[in-house]
């Protein structure tokens, strides 16, 4: 093991300053640089942004098959990563032609969701939610509000009745944050997507759940995998477009340049959210590529089978394509936030995320104009994840005011 590897799971991921910490793992290492799981387990974390495009952009020597992994005989039965990094029936861990005509039948699946009908939901659950605070004056927009509202969307699009998808969303939640009902929740997600798809193939409806069964191609996968690779859409959908909503929030909460939103406008909403997904993307680092063979990349020699994590929060504060690290970055969008290549999100399912989190901010500054930290900046905490990035919380005071009682 490198003596200089930086342990994922220790303190200077978990606590210290994160831009920091790539900052100086750059200057160290270049732009690849050694780090260590739990279990002292090696990987390489990949800092580099044309890095990153080369990986990406290269699956026959990078692939998200993970059975090629080198350190298979040194990983416990029970080791908490598994579920990231071992291969699974779902769309994630898909390779070649097959990948590519399932992921074609979740983009067209996707792709077919109404605007119109995608912003109805967005609005009429973002009020139902805020219903449920407004009338206090404070609440804490992470627990009560963001970590909510993309869940309940979500269900909806899929084909879930809004009863349905309010018991699924502490499910979901318990899956996304690896807490002690999070083995339960998964099986009950399950259990209802499977319940859903089978009301589906007898009644179809509009919705995506409808769409994935009756695709052309959908023959070519079996009732698990079109299961499974429904789940990833929600349960991977859900978190990042949560986070998306609190650190937009906090930054227009804590940055003076986007005060004008505060009062009703319109215009900086959307810089905000294109600044998070630079400055502090939902996704930070994702587990990974694995090497089909020997190979020289950024000057190290990776080995065959090697894990690479991918850091897209890192990459896009590469120096060599952002040397201006306190510009604003307006309305460019060549961040890495929803990946590169074969295995990026799917553009439907980036837009869906976008409509959804630009509702739920909107829908806030529309009904708590007002609305300002509870608490200090400095005081704000992010969750201790080397992989994602989002608040424990964000408390707010606001005027108090009266509830509106859904959109019909």
């Amino acid at each position: 093991m490198d003596p200089d590897a930086v342990a994922m799971f220790g303190p200077r991921f978990i606590t210290e300053d994160r831009g920091q910490l790539y900052r100086d793992m750059r200057e160290q290492h270049g732009p690849i640089a050694p780090v260590t799981l739990i279990g002292d387990i090696p990987a390489w974390l990949v800092l580099g942004y044309r890095e990153l495009h080369q990986i990406t952009g290269n699956p026959g020597l990078f692939t998200r098959d993970s059975s090629v992994w080198n350190m298979w005989d040194r990983i416990p039965h029970d080791w908490p990563l598994t579920p990231m990094v071992g291969r699974q029936p779902s769309i994630l861990y898909e390779v070649g032609e097959r990948h590519e005509r399932r992921s074609a039948l979740v983009s067209d699946a996707l792709r077919e969701v109404d605007p119109f009908e995608l912003r109805h939901h967005s609005e009429q659950h973002a009020d139902e939610l805020i219903d449920a605070f407004c009338g206090r004056a404070e609440a804490d927009l992470v627990a009560e509000y963001a970590k909510k509202l993309p869940a309940l969307v979500l269900a909806r699009l899929f084909g879930f009745s809004d009863e349905d998808a309010t018991t699924l969303l502490p499910r979901i939640n318990a899956v996304v944050d690896g807490s002690e009902g999070a083995l339960e929740g998964r099986q009950h997600i399950q259990q209802a997507m499977g319940s859903l798809l089978r009301s589906r193939a007898i009644t179809p409806a509009g919705d995506v759940a409808t769409r994935m069964q009756t695709h052309p191609s959908s023959g070519e996968f079996s009732s698990e995998e079109i299961l499974e690779d429904m789940m990833v859409n929600i349960i991977a959908g859900h978190q990042p477009s949560a986070d998306w909503i609190g650190n937009s929030l906090r930054l227009m909460l804590t940055d003076d340049r986007f005060a004008a939103s505060l009062g009703g406008g319109r215009a900086s909403v959307g810089e905000a959210m294109n600044e998070v997904l630079w400055e502090e993307t939902p996704t930070q680092n994702i587990a990974g590529r694995w090497t089909t063979r020997d190979t020289q990349l950024a000057g190290k020699r990776i080995q065959s089978g090697d894990l690479l994590i991918l850091s897209f929060a890192a990459a896009n504060a590469d120096p060599q394509i952002r040397p201006d690290q306190h510009s604003f970055t307006g309305g460019n969008s060549a961040f890495f936030s929803f990946g590169h290549g074969s295995h990026r999100c799917p553009y439907p399912a980036q837009e869906i995320a976008e409509g959804i989190a630009r509702t739920g901010i909107e829908v806030l500054l529309d009904r708590l104009p007002d609305v300002d930290l509870a608490v200090p900046e400095e005081e704000l905490a992010w969750r201790p994840s080397p992989f994602l990035r989002g608040l424990e919380a964000l408390p707010v005071t606001f005027t108090p005011t009266s509830a509106v009682g859904g959109r019909a």
